[in-house]
């Protein structure tokens, strides 16, 4: 059974944990690899441009909103389609293990299923709520 009174905090630590990975991950493509570095890797997967400024603004700021806990469910369930899409295009032929050379897809495939979880979850603690937001 769900300890009630721990459960709104421990979705607080998986939202912190999820929007933290998330920002890191934007700020990498952005500031270490730039942009026409990110293009030219999604390029080489077969990706028109265009994802690869749409991944690093999802990733930076569905990060963001998360960190901040602003329409967790619907932020965390956005972000999977993403995540699927690292784990099967840019890590899916490395194998299973995320040390692998290139990053294997256990890493996305995990964290499909931490955001599957956030959505589950909701919020938890010390989440922003918009004026008239009635939890539901």
């Amino acid at each position: 059974m769900i300890d009630q009174r721990t459960a709104p905090y421990a979705a607080l630590i998986l939202r912190l944990a999820l929007g933290l990975m998330f920002v890191a991950h934007g700020a990498l493509k952005l500031f270490v690899f730039t942009p026409a570095g990110t293009v030219g890797y999604f390029a080489s997967l077969g990706l028109p441009a265009i994802f690869a400024y749409f991944t690093i603004a999802a990733e930076l700021g569905g990060g963001v909103l998360l960190l901040l806990g602003v329409a967790t469910r619907p932020v965390a369930l956005a972000l999977i389609p993403l995540l699927i899409g690292a784990g099967v295009l840019g890590h899916g032929g490395n194998g299973w293990v995320f040390s692998n050379q290139g990053g294997g897809w256990e890493y996305p495939a995990f964290l499909v299923v931490a955001a599957l979880v956030q959505v589950l979850l909701g919020d938890g603690a010390a989440a922003l709520k918009p004026v008239g937001y009635k939890k539901g």
